[in-house]
């Protein structure tokens, strides 16, 4: 049976969102969970019939420590997370802790897939059709090299077809303009190599992440990190001065009530929660980094989501795009 590895600690909320998490997916999907933490928090989220596996592990990497100290920390649940999945004995390892240290254990630790000269945080990102356009990188890479966008166009397209169910995803280059010329220095010499690629629709701007023009958005780390948090600023702004609006009067009220369900499933399609985490794609075993304010929610979908990447082979079809 699929296993799947938890690092427990290092969340802005502690063990419990993540213990719940775990227990909300195991309902749904058939896997071994296996929790890595502090074992004595634990077990205090834990029922007595629930079939968890416990690795006590207090020490873990604090989100004020360098992303380097993790290398040294052998004994931080990050860590004995991370070395679980490289010796094969769990199939994905999922955390909410410090993304700095999870990103460097799992390159150094797993290793590059060969031809990827960078991993690339794959996020995704909801879109008018009910689908998902993913953007990658995220925020792995804040300076990138022309070849690292080629390279991230190339797992973004795996990752949307293998994981995402797309039949022919296509890709945009993220650039202030969707005419060839557009761009800075990057991306204009990025799209010269990029426009090779058959999947390749060329420029896009940041209205085309939710338009549905494109499956999968390019660009350097900096600017999709930026794009991310924007976006999830939005969709919270705008939440709240939708309530404050409603509560100002009571045929807004009454209309809310009509509304219920439209604003529920819009919550639904813009929440991050909804979105899991988001897959480090170019190493070569399964990891999925999770926001540090991940609720239940977002645990439990985070695990569907290293379940679904096991299942889809995406690491071994990424592996044979490069080998092509």
């Amino acid at each position: 049976m699929l296993k799947v590895v938890i690092d427990a600690m290092g969340g802005d909320n502690g063990v419990e969102p993540i213990v719940m998490g775990i227990k909300q997916a195991l309902k749904t999907r058939k896997f071994q969970a296996v929790i890595v933490g502090d074992k004595t928090l634990i077990e205090t989220c834990l029922d007595s019939d629930d079939k968890i596996e416990i690795i006590d592990c207090p020490d873990y990497i604090r989100m004020e420590n360098n992303a380097t100290d993790a290398l040294k920390r052998k004994d931080s649940s990050i860590y004995k997370a991370i070395e679980i999945v490289r010796n094969n004995e769990a199939d994905v390892v999922i955390s909410a802790g410090h993304s700095g240290a999870s990103m460097s254990l799992a390159t150094l630790r797993f290793g590059r897939i060969d031809g990827v000269s960078r991993p690339a945080i794959c996020t995704t990102m909801p879109r008018i059709d009910g689908k998902a356009t993913i953007i990658l990188d995220a925020g792995a890479n804040v300076d990138c090299k022309v070849d690292n966008l080629v390279e991230f166009a190339r797992m973004g397209y795996e990752y949307a077809k293998s994981v995402l169910g797309y039949e022919n995803p296509k890709v945009g280059l993220l650039a202030n303009g969707e005419e060839d010329n557009k761009g800075n220095e990057l991306t204009k010499e990025a799209f010269k190599l990029l426009k090779e690629l058959p999947y390749f629709k060329g420029n896009v701007e940041g209205n085309d992440i939710f338009n549905a023009s494109v499956d999968v958005v390019v660009c350097d780390g900096f600017s999709g990190n930026l794009v991310l948090k924007a976006s999830e600023g939005v969709a919270e702004a705008i939440s709240k001065i939708l309530k404050e609006e409603i509560k100002k009067s009571f045929f807004s009220r009454i209309g809310a009530i009509f509304m219920f369900k439209a604003f529920k499933s819009l919550k639904k399609r813009t929440h991050y929660a909804e979105y899991g985490g988001a897959p480090l794609l170019g190493v070569s075993k399964n990891i999925i980094i999770c926001h540090g304010k991940s609720n239940a929610r977002a645990i439990e979908c985070a695990i569907y989501q290293g379940i679904n990447a096991v299942e889809s082979k995406v690491i071994d079809k990424i592996a044979n795009n490069f080998t092509k």
